[in-house]
């Protein structure tokens, strides 16, 4: 082939290449143009916390200084800042960088009262969310999707990418109903918080059944099976972009004697207990560690299992599905099988039953079923949930 005509060919190429690039995502709250005139001459309630970002800025400042009107903030759990310890009650406050009233919704109350609500005209909602059921974000948005309702108040969501977009789990069984597990989804609903929203609207999944009034700006360039880098840890205790895409499968351990790390720098990447000495070589010690947690499990004691900080964390993502394998294994090795499960001697989330969703998944891992009928015992209710899904979906 003659040089010129192979540079011309390999120049074409480069072309062709670039010109199918990937557009950036532009997430909700980056689309100003889009909302600003929606929020022109109204008084704007935000709910909020530090994922709540334009470019790299926080919203609530950015807004503050384009003049809109802000007259209250609403914090979820950790507060709007998110200074507070997981599960630590967060008071009342005033925002000391724009003046704003801070109203907490994980202190006293769960929700924006009447007076909260009677003092706005429009709510924004812009949250990070990370996919899961256990993940309390959706429940969050379900009771200001319902103080919204209830006060006839518009909901603007300025939707967000979901890093573990796919779907997968068990359906949760209602008679598990709990803080950690509100709605009849799996452990991963695959859906933005955007969708979410549509869903709760569209299911019914309100107290009084009566729908919220719903704005959604949608993420552009934006599909469920794309890689997205979170800018900011959406918790203190999921403050890695490996934490985010293992804590599906990790969580689960919260129903049980072993350890995900919490009270370490490198919480939802490892996995561990002291009486797994000998099994394993690995190890880590958790301590208090204020703004994190302030009284982990096994504090001050070594513990031994699984170093996952090095795995391919978005190879497991692309598989779209929770790894159940770490729970067998560990179930396996650990020697008093009897409290593997005791939640009460772990102090931490709650009941596997309530975490999984089903009774059933408790007495599979303990009699060793494989984990190919397991996944058989989730039919027909996640093919039926995929199904119900979408209708709700704002991205491919």
């Amino acid at each position: 082939m003659h040089t010129k005509t192979y540079v011309l060919i390999i120049i074409s190429a480069l072309f062709i290449s670039a010109s199918y690039k990937q557009p950036p995502i532009i997430t909700g709250a980056d689309q100003t143009s889009a909302y600003l005139p929606l929020l022109k001459g109204k008084r704007v309630g935000i709910l909020g916390n530090p994922t709540s970002i334009i470019g790299r800025r926080s919203l609530v400042d950015s807004l503050h200084d384009l003049k809109v009107n802000i007259k209250e903030i609403f914090g979820p759990e950790h507060g709007f800042r998110g200074r507070a310890s997981n599960g630590a009650k967060v008071a009342d406050e005033v925002d000391s960088a724009t003046g704003i009233p801070i109203i907490s919704l994980y202190g006293t109350k769960r929700k924006p009262s009447k007076e909260d609500m009677d003092a706005i005209d429009i709510m924004i909602f812009d949250l990070q969310d990370v996919g899961c059921r256990f993940y309390t974000n959706i429940n969050v948005l379900r009771n200001i999707m319902e103080s919204c309702a209830e006060s006839g108040k518009e909901l603007l969501i300025l939707d967000r990418p979901n890093p573990n977009g796919y779907v997968d789990g068990p359906i949760l069984d209602m008679t598990y109903k709990s803080g950690i597990g509100q709605f009849p989804v799996p452990i991963t609903h695959g859906m933005t918080i955007g969708e979410f929203a549509r869903m709760i609207n569209g299911e019914g999944w309100m107290t009084d059944k009566k729908p919220c009034k719903l704005k959604v700006i949608p993420v552009k360039n934006y599909t469920h099976d794309m890689y997205y880098e979170l800018p900011v840890s959406p918790s203190p205790n999921l403050n890695t972009q490996q934490s985010v895409l293992l804590y599906p499968s990790l969580c689960l351990f919260e129903g049980t004697i072993i350890s995900q790390g919490r009270g370490t720098h490198m919480p939802f990447t490892v996995l561990g207990n002291p009486d797994l000495k000998g099994a394993y070589s690995f190890s880590f010690t958790p301590v208090s560690i204020p703004g994190m947690s302030e009284t982990p499990l096994h504090q001050d004691q070594a513990c031994y299992g699984l170093d996952l900080r090095t795995i391919n964390a978005d190879s497991l993502r692309r598989t779209g599905k929770v790894n159940i394998k770490w729970m067998q294994q560990l179930y396996k090795a650990y020697p008093s099988k009897e409290k593997f499960f005791d939640f009460h001697l772990s102090k931490q989330m709650g009941d596997i039953n309530k975490l999984a969703g089903t009774a059933d998944f408790k007495q599979q891992i303990v009699s060793g079923m494989s984990e190919e009928d397991i996944r058989k015992s989730w039919e027909p209710g996640l093919s039926n949930y995929k199904k119900m899904r979408k209708k709700y979906l704002l991205y491919p």
